[in-house]
């Protein structure tokens, strides 16, 4: 998981008073610590990227070393959400690690992109016809199907299928005018993905990292040629691997790190605001997904990890 100081805990904030609307009519330099059960901080986006990167290997600083303070926002960063609903419209973060996968290929790029993003995986997108392309059904055969496949991507990647044939079991429940149009939709789809990834036939396989970062071109099948393919996907697999430590790496320097929850599930976020009084977080992912928990659902090394910021600033 990545490290990142409390940002909310920060003693420094902005006093901010609000009248009629809601509308800011003063902001005053003085510093005054936080309250809080009171109010919530959030950051602003843009804020500085200044900092170190934490040492990798564990929620808590080696040593019981204190963290680099200049990595927390100045005053001026700080905004307050509204008082009387601050969680307003942000999914519970249990819900979407909870959120059920649709089979061991993702049809969605966006949902693909999510899982690849929160679980640190390279994403492979595998561009087909599997109606018309004798090649991709013998790619299917030979070793998407097998089991060594299966259980090597589970554990390594995430997969998305983009299929550029639309079955009659696709549509069967719609009326003619929605399976036409749901048949135009998948079709322009197609084409934004293989421009994007500059696709050219049946079957081709790219190997992206979280992020975005093509690390591996696979074009054209041969029978017999599955033990060699599946190399070269491990061998991408491995090098995604670096790819993803580097991101992280710069991303640690942002303020994100990788949270746990009691059940080993993690996330890889930045801590937006805390409250003392609800134990309640919020967080945002790289792609600006956003959402929150409860400190009593965050596995025992993440909660050490908020008393011990919460001590060095004289909050408990």
């Amino acid at each position: 998981m990545k490290l990142l100081p409390l940002w909310t805990l920060i003693p420094a904030i902005a006093l901010v008073s609000c009248g009629g609307a809601g509308k800011i009519e003063q902001r005053e330099k003085q510093e005054n610590p936080i309250n809080p059960a009171t109010k919530r901080p959030l950051i602003r986006s843009g804020s500085s990227d200044s900092g170190t990167p934490v040492a990798p290997g564990g929620n808590i600083a080696a040593g019981g070393a204190k963290p680099d303070l200049s990595i927390f926002p100045s005053a001026d960063e700080i905004a307050y959400t509204n008082p009387d609903d601050p969680e307003a419209g942000v999914p519970e973060l249990g819900d979407l690690l909870l959120a059920p996968k649709r089979g061991p290929w993702e049809e969605s790029e966006t949902i693909a992109k999510q899982r690849a993003m929160r679980e640190g995986k390279p994403l492979l997108i595998w561009f087909t016809d599997s109606q018309t392309s004798p090649m991709c059904k013998a790619l299917s055969q030979e070793l998407f199907s097998t089991n060594d496949f299966g259980n090597w991507a589970t554990e390594n990647i995430v997969r998305l299928k983009v299929d550029s044939f639309v079955s009659k079991e696709d549509v069967q429940d719609m009326k003619s005018e929605e399976a036409d149009d749901y048949r135009a939709r998948v079709k322009e789809y197609n084409i934004r993905l293989k421009k994007r990834y500059k696709i050219m036939g049946y079957p081709s396989l790219v190997m992206v990292s979280p992020n975005g970062e093509v690390v591996g071109r696979y074009r054209g099948y041969k029978r017999g040629d599955s033990t060699f393919l599946f190399g070269q996907f491990k061998h991408s697999a491995e090098v995604s691997v670096q790819s993803i430590k580097g991101w992280h790496g710069s991303l640690e320097k942002k303020g994100y790190r990788e949270w746990q929850d009691r059940k080993g599930r993690k996330i890889f976020a930045k801590l937006t605001s805390y409250s003392s009084g609800s134990g309640v977080l919020n967080f945002i992912e790289p792609d600006g997904t956003r959402s929150r928990t409860t400190e009593s659902k965050l596995s025992d090394e993440d909660r050490a990890w908020i008393n011990e910021q919460k001590k060095l600033r004289n909050l408990e």
